[in-house]
């Protein structure tokens, strides 16, 4: 049999100018794109820094006015009037019904009695505070961090409620 395909490299020139196309090739296209998707911007620094010293520039500035009188107090506004409390059930809904109404995450369903049945026996005391502190996958308060412990203590009832 004849050998008609031969080796393309036959000296050791030829390796080496191979091997070294082999590797200078790739860098320089991924030079050239990364400059390409760059744009091969030059930035000056002092540029960067004024823009930056821009964008977290405070929203106001101090002004001392020497020899000139305060400005009058301000006057005091009237106390907002507490917010009332939400009902258990609109606790529920916005807090508890995410995960409790589809079993998320292991949550007992609302209203399933075999779920429910092993916690409640624990005692409410227990609810209260895993409810209120957190407990496995259940975030505190149900992820409702500005609800007061008794909105989360009547959210609680509310659920045991539709098991008993």
């Amino acid at each position: 049999m004849s050998n008609d395909h031969g080796n393309l490299i036959k000296t050791p020139k030829q390796l080496i100018i191979v091997s070294t196309l082999a590797l200078v090739v790739p860098v320089g296209i991924a030079i050239l794109g990364a400059q390409l998707v760059t744009g091969n911007k030059r930035v000056d620094p002092a540029e960067a820094k004024r823009s930056v010293e821009a964008r977290i520039k405070p929203v106001g500035e101090l002004v001392k006015n020497e020899g000139t009188p305060p400005p009058a107090a301000p006057v005091a506004v009237a106390a907002a009037a507490p917010a009332k409390a939400k009902s258990g059930e609109e606790v529920y809904q916005t807090a508890c019904t995410a995960c409790h109404g589809a079993g998320i995450a292991g949550a007992p369903k609302t209203g399933d009695k075999t779920a429910w049945a092993p916690r409640v026996a624990q005692g409410v005391a227990t609810l209260y505070e895993h409810a209120i502190k957190g407990f496995k996958a259940m975030p505190a308060k149900g992820g409702q961090t500005a609800l007061s412990d008794a909105e989360v203590k009547a959210a609680v009832d509310y659920q045991v409620a539709k098991v008993k």
